[in-house]
């Protein structure tokens, strides 16, 4: 094992002890704070019976569905506008300034719009979660093809390469290692900006139970459904990050 990850389960083991330590102390209320064999037996419980009578599979199916569903059409927009707007100053013209108006708006500033204009189905949700990721990938395609070194550029153009050669082999390739690390802060966006989508008009999904728990002081319920998002988040950057060391072996090379 290595120095970082020797160091990295020091951190989770130090915090699950205070944990347990505060809640043994009786330092906070139970009611708030839960003790972690309280938020384990409710895990156990919820996974053989469900939560409000759903299975818990369910609750995790649809709430992974909603995340990849926006971060997958996130992807397939705002790759090809964040790359043409890094080439293009026309394209960059008309997108960018769009983007970065809605960009720092809080995002239920305008789910309530949503709301309106597509009901209170996943629509809505998609949509936000959409939204939320689509920013970061635009900009990593952006500043991808700015900071790469022209050189490269202009030596495939002396040697012959058409314009879609020149895409193809030296901007694309160059542009994938800033477009993982947006994707990535696009999964930890929509993640943050998940249980605002479910918080409305839903009655399923890991948010929902979270804010379906908060109504009536189901602590346990709360800290479960906040570990299992984190989890999830740990899980989905650890995978991402795996697949740019196999995929982009060149990165920092560049």
């Amino acid at each position: 094992m290595s120095k970082k990850r020797k160091i990295t389960l020091a951190v989770w083991l130090v915090l699950l002890l205070l944990w347990e330590v505060v809640t043994r102390l009786h330092l906070v209320s139970g009611i708030l704070f839960p003790a972690p064999e309280e938020v384990l037996r409710t895990f156990v419980a919820i996974w053989q019976h469900g939560y409000n009578g759903i299975p818990f599979w369910q609750h995790l199916g649809i709430t992974l569905w909603r995340l990849f569903s926006a971060i997958l059409l996130a992807i397939v927009t705002a790759v090809p506008l964040g790359l043409a707007s890094g080439m293009s100053d026309t394209v960059n013209g008309l997108v960018d300034s769009l983007v970065q108006f809605y960009r720092p708006i809080p995002p239920l500033a305008y789910y309530t719009l949503l709301i309106l204009w597509f009901g209170i189905g996943e629509s809505s949700k998609i949509i936000l979660l959409y939204l939320a990721a689509f920013a970061p990938i635009y900009l990593a395609g952006v500043e991808g093809v700015r900071n790469l070194n022209q050189d490269y550029q202009l030596s495939a153009r002396s040697l012959g390469a058409s314009k879609g050669q020149i895409f193809r082999w030296v901007i694309f390739p160059g542009a994938l290692p800033s477009l993982f690390t947006g994707i990535r802060t696009a999964v930890g966006v929509s993640f943050s900006t998940l249980v605002a989508a479910e918080m409305v008009a839903s009655t399923s999904g890991i948010g929902w139970m979270v804010i379906d728990a908060s109504k009536y002081l189901k602590s346990s319920v709360m800290f479960l459904g906040i570990l299992i998002l984190g989890g999830l988040g740990l899980l989905l950057d650890w995978l991402l990050r795996r697949l740019e060391r196999r995929l982009i072996f060149w990165k920092g090379q560049l």
